[in-house]
């Protein structure tokens, strides 16, 4: 099968998500500039870079009461900080309940019964019991091709991880089992890694 985007592709679903997995998840922290706490989780994220650490984050949709996409882009936005949280396994059902769209305003840890705490070194919430956070500093916002849609890209300024998921210095994913994005309504968990040299090892 081939198909142009453009034209449409005859299927009862878009197969494009389906095709790019699985997908980490950021689940994004912010606080608006009044103050209130914000929390949703993003299949358009990753890593982008090593020396600074980077990671970047895209909103594809947008809510009629906030004038710059979604909530999170918003404060961000406007604060110039966000927080990405590592979802596990064991969170994935408060982690959904996270992505239902709610009157901004709303703080989506309370609203899923979610434990923050502060961040470190920024002036935002994490959640509490993630196994690794990424504390963040907004370097730029890119308007991408499409209505809606929003790059979000920061700097890695600072990095939380719990201690039950090291294992002899590794940050080791088996021990919390990462939550993936796949297409459709579907996930999937990372519990089995393995390793490759590289040829140039």
């Amino acid at each position: 099968m081939f198909y142009e985007p453009k034209d449409g592709h005859g299927l009862p679903h878009n197969p494009f998500n389906a095709i790019v997995t699985p997908r980490p998840i950021g689940w994004i922290s912010s606080r608006g500039a009044d103050g209130v706490d914000n929390l949703a989780p993003y299949s358009f994220f990753n890593a982008v870079a090593y020396v600074p650490p980077q990671v970047m984050f895209a909103s594809t949709s947008s809510k009629d009461d906030r004038e710059f996409g979604k909530d999170s882009t918003e404060n961000i936005r406007d604060t110039g900080y966000f927080c990405v949280n590592i979802v596990e396994f064991d969170a994935r059902d408060v982690m959904n309940k996270t992505s239902a769209t709610l009157p901004a305003g709303t703080d989506e840890f309370a609203h899923a019964g979610i434990e923050k705490t502060d961040c470190t070194l920024i002036p935002c919430s994490r959640v509490a019991n993630a196994p690794a956070s990424l504390e963040c500093r907004l370097t730029q916002i890119v308007t991408l091709e499409g209505e809606t849609n929003k790059l979000v890209l920061g700097e890695v300024i600072g990095i939380h991880m719990r201690d039950d998921c090291m294992t002899d210095g590794i940050f080791d994913v088996t021990k919390f089992s990462p939550l993936t994005r796949l297409g459709y309504r579907d996930y999937s968990v990372i519990r089995e890694v393995f390793s490759l040299a590289r040829p140039d090892d």
